[in-house]
């Protein structure tokens, strides 16, 4: 080093360098090759340079050294760290990278370069003094501050990539990026090579942030070096939609917010803390808006910790993707991108209180799981008609218990139920619950509405429930798939609705309707079973529900056995009858099979909830679905019925059986029917489009 010292003591500032070349940010060895176009540049003085050299020690961080050599042409750039500024003296110190073989006798200085987020200072030292540890500068009067024209490049941190083309994977490492293209340095060893990727055909890449895949896309191979063992290639993006869920007719709701929210997030790829105004919020995404020059978002890239966050400290954590980017600017602005973010995950907790802000912010009398005035609802409850004389004659010996259920559900907001409230004048018009009773299905009830304002209130109750399934089902903590109600047909209100919805869709995959008969049984020691040896009653095994559902295809071909858990490969309830118990409440589920010298009659489902779960208890009842009705006389059925009554603790328990021709074949006695209604997720537009059309009806 002291021989370099000795021969290169000083060079000087070549001031006649092209202006071109001034705007030209080299590399990091091998690691930070950007090259931004003239963008827009203004004068700052020595004070301001400063600071940011001063800064950028403060941080550890390096500013760029660059030459050009003085024969051939070609740009050398040397990272350093700047030691703090004395007056108008800086010393730098040679980094790691920084080994001293280059020859700098064959290069002429031409400047250094100082980053500065959006922009950069393109300095021209008044003098550069080699030394054995750096280099020392003596600092002009002002400089220039120039901002990047083109989209800026980030590097990237610790980041893994995988490429695949045609079954060739490499692995590898990303430099950095932009938004819509990336450099890579793949490894490969015997037996692959590099001739395996061919350039002119697109590759998949997956980029990884530890262990989780937060990038995956199809992209071009615009650029690569001559690497044996490694290689750099600069990859741009597709440019296509990324369809994250199934295409909708009726989307989510976006509002915007006076304030806005933000959002603020880690990137995966640069590691960096990145901070962005959101222009339109829904409860199942948002949007943002980034300057094309320094955007950081990518469409596709995976955000696995984003919080968005409100004044006074209101703020909801989220996993979100960014699905869409495209050009917003408007004459004579700045060029903006409008990126459309989902979310893909969130406490449903906090996702509830997202929903109810929004859907009050539109209509300050709807209320989303809102703390409820317990006198108040059930005064509503009577006064609606809901709980009628009937009903109330039924469930008055359990009323303690019932208030008992009704308290938790209302006033700790739970994970498995939500309600819904149409409030005006402090009074309540219009009320609609949901509970989550199965796996991936939740049970829409206790529909009402004061007949003052039955249509508007009713309506609004269900545009509600509507909105928060299309906001909430896509999160995988929701666990809806389904939803679903029972009604009788002989109800105008929720036939018209709910019918008119299943009849519309014309397709039972969709959405579809089963009827079954109702009737309540006593809960009484069952009488002696004839030809008891014919018979048997065990627990249902998988090739029972491989026969119920051959059974329910052909005679229906519906969605019930999806909405109630009854596929061979989803019977079980697995954690949901632990999240009812930590609330205090019950919830169990049993599967019976009747069979008759081995061949399945029927399958019993025995559901046991807390009393008043549902008002016609039907969550606590038993499901009759009659497979081979041929044998099975409606004595056989009630004698098994009693000896499975058993395990219920009330005197009457409901029953719900299925088919309705097996009742009129045997002539059992019921008491009413209902329909089974459901709707699968990925076909909600059926519910929004016929609700669209009573509106306008409605309001006609």
């Amino acid at each position: 080093m002291d021989q370099f010292r000795k021969r290169y003591q000083l060079i000087k500032t070549n001031t006649e360098v092209n202006r071109s070349e001034k705007a030209t940010l080299s590399s990091q060895l091998k690691t930070d090759r950007q090259r931004p176009d003239r963008g827009i540049e203004r004068k700052v003085s020595l004070t301001q340079l400063t600071n940011r050299l001063n800064f950028i020690n403060f941080q550890g961080r390096t500013i760029l050294l660059n030459f050009k050599h003085a024969k051939f042409g070609y740009n050398l750039s040397i990272p350093v760290y700047p030691q703090a500024v004395e007056k108008d003296r800086l010393k730098c110190l040679w980094t790691e990278e920084y080994s001293g073989d280059f020859k700098l006798a064959a290069f002429q200085f031409s400047n250094f370069i100082v980053p500065d987020g959006k922009k950069f200072f393109l300095v021209e030292p008044q003098s550069i003094s080699l030394e054995d540890d750096g280099v020392s500068f003596r600092l002009p009067q002002s400089c220039s501050e120039i901002y990047y024209r083109n989209k800026r490049r980030y590097r990237c941190e610790e980041v893994t990539v995988q490429v695949i083309q045609a079954g060739a994977s490499f692995w590898g490492k990303l430099i950095d990026f932009n938004p819509v293209s990336f450099r890579i340095e793949l490894q490969t060893s015997h037996p692959r090579s590099f001739h395996w990727l061919n350039p002119d055909l697109n590759v998949s890449l997956i980029i990884f942030d530890r262990d989780e895949t937060v990038f995956s896309g199809e992209c071009q191979i615009r650029k690569q070096d001559k690497g044996r063992e490694t290689r750099e290639y600069l990859v741009e993006l597709v440019e296509n939609q990324l369809r994250r869920f199934q295409p909708k007719e009726f989307r989510s709701t976006r509002q915007k917010l006076v304030p806005s929210p933000s959002i603020m997030f880690q990137h995966p790829f640069s590691k960096k803390m990145i901070t962005l105004t959101v222009v339109d919020l829904s409860g199942a995404g948002f949007a943002v808006e980034e300057d094309e020059e320094s955007a950081v978002l990518v469409q596709g890239l995976i955000i696995p910790d984003m919080e968005l966050f409100f004044a006074n400290d209101l703020s909801f954590t989220c996993k979100v993707q960014v699905i869409h980017r495209r050009d917003s600017t408007k004459e004579g602005k700045t060029r903006k991108m409008h990126c459309g973010c989902v979310f893909l995950d969130m406490d449903i907790q906090q996702h509830v209180s997202l929903v109810s802000l929004l859907q009050q912010a539109k209509d300050s009398h709807t209320f989303v799981s809102n703390k409820v005035d317990m006198d108040a609802l059930w005064e509503f409850f009577f006064e609606a008609g809901f709980i009628y004389p009937e009903k109330y004659t039924y469930i008055r010996d359990n009323k303690d218990r019932i208030k008992a259920t009704y308290e938790k559900l209302y006033t700790q907001n739970p994970n498995i139920a939500r309600h819904f409230i149409y409030q005006a004048q402090g009074e309540i018009q219009g009320h609609m619950a949901t509970v989550r009773f199965y796996e991936n299905t939740w049970l829409i009830h206790h529909h009402a509405a004061r007949r003052s304002s039955y249509n508007w209130s009713g309506f609004s109750v269900l545009n509600q429930i509507g909105r928060f399934i299309n906001d909430s089902h896509h999160l995988y903590s929701m666990k809806m798939d389904y939803v679903f109600c029972y009604f009788r047909p002989e109800n105008k209100f929720p036939n018209h609705v709910f019918g008119g919805i299943a009849r519309n869709a014309k397709d039972a995959k969709r959405c579809s309707l089963d009827k079954f008969v109702y009737f309540h049984l006593k809960n009484e020691e069952a009488a002696d079973l004839p030809q008891p040896w014919q018979w048997s009653l065990s627990k249902t095994v998988p090739a029972d529900i491989l026969e119920l559902e051959a059974f329910y295809e052909n005679v229906s071909g519906g969605l019930m056995l999806n909405a109630l858990n009854l596929e061979t490969d989803r019977v079980e309830l697995n954690g949901l009858t632990e999240e009812y118990h930590c609330l205090g409440l019950t919830r169990e589920r049993h599967l019976y099979s009747l069979k008759k010298n081995g061949d399945l009659k029927a399958v019993i489902m025995l559901n046991m909830a807390d009393l008043g779960l549902n008002m016609s208890d039907l969550t606590n009842s038993m499901t009759v679905i009659v497979v081979d009705p041929s044998g099975l006389a409606k004595d056989t059925l009630q004698y098994t019925l009693s000896l499975l009554s058993a395990k219920y603790e009330t005197a009457k328990i409901p029953v719900l059986l299925f088919p309705v021709s097996y009742a009129e074949d045997q002539s059992v006695a019921y008491e009413r029917c209902y329909n089974l209604w459901v709707l699968s997720m990925q076909h909600t537009d059926y519910y929004f489009r016929y609700l669209k059309r009573l509106v306008k009806f409605i309001k006609h």
